[in-house]
């Protein structure tokens, strides 16, 4: 069992993966989104190759913890996911992951065309990593975060 980690976007989805113990996540790209049929299709291909039974997506928060602009387009595209994969798919506070992700380009020097291309698999790999740690830090802790 694997869990699925996502920064959402209206156009560029980050996405990344936990390892099988589902002890650290890995990016694995992103996905430029389409269509309904062809997304849909793309995500249940990729729940099957990677065996995921979890999905968590960023979720877009203000700094003061109130719901950002794109918390409602967020939610929608959850609500779609776990409609077509049938997956149960909850929601991981967001906030400076992208700037997260920005400083780990900078510390490496990264010519600015590789930014815009690995910056969404960056932040949804800290995404998915911060709520592996939650999941270790409190095991019976159940709440949707």
């Amino acid at each position: 069992m694997r869990i699925l980690g996502i920064d959402y976007g209206d156009k560029r989805i980050g996405l990344a993966v936990s390892d099988p113990l589902c002890i650290t996540a890995q990016g694995i790209g992103h996905y430029q989104v389409s269509h309904k049929t062809k997304d849909a299709l793309y995500f249940k291909e990729l729940v099957a190759r990677y065996d995921i039974a979890e999905i968590v997506i960023g979720l877009p928060l203000k700094m003061d913890g109130s719901p950002g602009s794109r918390v409602e387009k967020t939610k929608k595209f959850a609500a779609w996911l776990e409609k077509e994969l049938g997956l149960p798919v909850k929601f991981w506070d967001e906030r400076l992951t992208t700037k997260q992700a920005l400083h780990i380009l900078q510390e490496h020097n990264a010519p600015p065309w590789k930014k815009k291309k690995v910056i969404d698999q960056i932040a949804a790999t800290i995404i998915l990593s911060d709520y592996l740690e939650s999941k270790r830090d409190n095991p019976y802790d159940s709440k949707n975060r």
